[in-house]
């Protein structure tokens, strides 16, 4: 849920108005397909209550997602078909937003688009950074990572990176 609230938190209120009011809250039964892999994905989806499944061919169940996690985004930025299958685990709740309607409002409104594509970075990375192991204070890597994300606006400096790091919260320098 943390995530979703985050990500929010990079919106303004007309921003999650607009999509309150563009998307549709649907009930979600245990076992029900949201995304198929390799099919079409017609919306992002945001869920509200519930647990999903991530399975993939050849792999069988890989992940689970819980309330706050965004499903269907990385449909936003590339044009591959999906590349596993989402399935609600027990009931649910999502917040449905049709792709083409969304990628129309992106198109043609500038300030929501940039403050929207924002948050999916955020979302992307913080998703992405959650699969790396800690790293050790003294690992070589962790000091060319906290370079590499000094460059790109001090995220290496960020107090929530103690986590990738395994550092305590003392050791981070505040932003």
């Amino acid at each position: 849920m943390r995530k979703v609230l985050y990500i929010f938190g990079l919106l303004t209120d007309g921003d999650i108005e607009w999509m309150a009011k563009n998307g549709t809250c649907q009930r979600l039964s245990d076992g029900e397909v949201l995304i198929e892999e390799g099919g079409k994905s017609d919306s992002l989806i945001l869920l509200l209550e519930g647990e999903l499944r991530v399975s993939a061919r050849g792999y069988g169940d890989v992940a689970r997602m819980g309330v706050g996690e965004i499903v269907g985004e990385v449909s936003l930025v590339d044009s591959a078909p999906p590349s596993a299958t989402i399935t609600a685990h027990g009931d649910g709740l999502a917040l449905f937003l049709d792709k083409r309607q969304l990628l129309e409002k992106l198109e043609h409104d500038e300030s929501f688009g940039s403050r929207f594509y924002r948050a999916l970075a955020v979302f992307l990375w913080t998703a992405s950074v959650a699969k790396i192991p800690p790293l050790h204070a003294d690992d070589p890597l962790k000091d060319w990572i906290d370079r590499g994300f000094d460059l790109y606006g001090g995220l290496g400096r960020h107090p929530g990176m103690h986590n990738l790091f395994g550092l305590p919260k003392t050791d981070v320098k505040a932003a």
